[in-house]
């Protein structure tokens, strides 16, 4: 089965604490709710500590043109996710030794938060020398959902390609949308969770000489689910407006996660000859806390098989589709010969994506 070899994070330079972007908040919008010190708590129950942007908090103080915010996105995303493929192929951690770019046969780039054309990876190639035959396979759309189908399609790839070795690249850059006339709920909701981050995998097939790899167990994955609700296009996405993107947040996300998630999984892990029981670690993307402690009540799990991802959200917030995979990596540093894992995270569609993962 295709296997996970590495993983990197790039994280951005300017860190506001939840408290500095919490009084930002009351300050934008006290206008227009009367209960907005109600509303606040959301910033001081989501239990988020820091978050990191690649603008500071001054930058966000006047309003910006869609234009201007969307070539941020395109800068930004070159030198973090250039910064994320180096430290994946240079990973000590896990490692022997540094593997050159024109080794690797397909980047896929996963990012809902700005537009390019060409396409990130296509820029990045112009940084770091990979092959001018490496196959690119942009992806769009997926929301916070994006890491982990990233994941899933690259295992697909090296299926069907099993001496591939192929990058999954996430990048986001959520604070760039943000939206400072924008005094809907949601908006407000959306600047408790999200900041910006980016992460790199490295995949491989079965057939690739892993005389790089430095762990002596890595995760396969040994299995992938994509499930799509029907007529749920309002639970979450961007509603695009001639100043850019608008967030769409339900509400309702936490009851829809503990109604539908459960068999979703169930179905999954059966097809498998499994049990939630017998799954180790749980790989989850950390949409907030309340999808945390969703996730918690719909799969009935211990609340200590969610403390990496609840980590990985005090540390950083909600970075969309790279957040999976600094899961993921924390999950990779203290797996062994044996361990089982389930990777999931949903997004726009609503959709679900699933991995089941084994340490070997």
């Amino acid at each position: 089965m295709p296997a996970i070899v590495s993983v990197a994070e790039a994280i951005p330079e300017h860190v506001l604490t939840q408290d500095q972007v919490m009084d930002f908040a009351r300050d934008l919008f006290s206008d227009s709710f009367k209960d907005i010190e109600r509303l606040l708590k959301a910033f001081q129950n989501g239990q988020i500590e820091k978050r990191h942007f690649v603008k500071d908090l001054e930058w966000f103080k006047t309003d910006k043109t869609f234009e201007e915010r969307n070539n941020a996105y395109i800068e930004q995303a070159i030198v973090l996710g250039t910064k994320a493929v180096k430290s994946c192929l240079e990973n000590s951690i896990f490692l022997n030794r540094s593997l050159p770019y024109d080794e690797i046969d397909a980047i896929f780039t996963i990012s809902s938060s700005g537009i390019a054309t060409p396409s990130i990876e296509a820029r990045i190639m112009n940084e770091l020398p990979f092959s001018e035959h490496a196959k690119r396979i942009p992806i769009w759309g997926l929301g916070c959902a994006g890491g982990a189908s990233g994941l899933s399609r690259a295992y697909e790839y090296c299926l069907a390609f099993p001496k591939a070795k192929v990058l999954v690249l996430t990048i986001e850059l959520c604070s760039l949308t943000f939206q400072r006339n924008d005094r809907s709920k949601s908006n407000l909701i959306g600047t408790s969770l999200f900041a910006d981050g980016a992460a790199c995998a490295l995949i491989t097939g079965d057939e690739v000489l892993r005389d790089f790899q430095k762990l002596s167990s890595i995760p396969r994955i040994v299995g992938t689910q994509s499930t799509t609700m029907r007529n749920s296009l309002d639970v979450m996405g961007w509603e695009v407006k001639n100043d850019g993107l608008y967030v769409v947040f339900s509400k309702d996300i936490p009851s829809i996660i503990q109604g539908w998630l459960k068999p979703n999984v169930t179905e999954f892990l059966r097809s498998k000859e499994m049990e939630m029981e017998e799954i180790n670690h749980f790989v989850a993307h950390p949409g907030g806390k309340k999808v945390i402690d969703a996730y918690q009540k719909a799969l009935q799990i211990n609340p200590g098989m969610t403390e990496t991802s609840l980590d990985v959200l005090k540390e950083f917030g909600n970075m969309s589709s790279a957040t999976i995979l600094y899961v993921l990596k924390r999950f990779m540093e203290i797996g062994s010969q044996g361990d089982t894992g389930l990777a999931t995270a949903l997004g726009p569609g609503f959709s679900s994506e699933l991995l089941l993962l084994e340490w070997g």
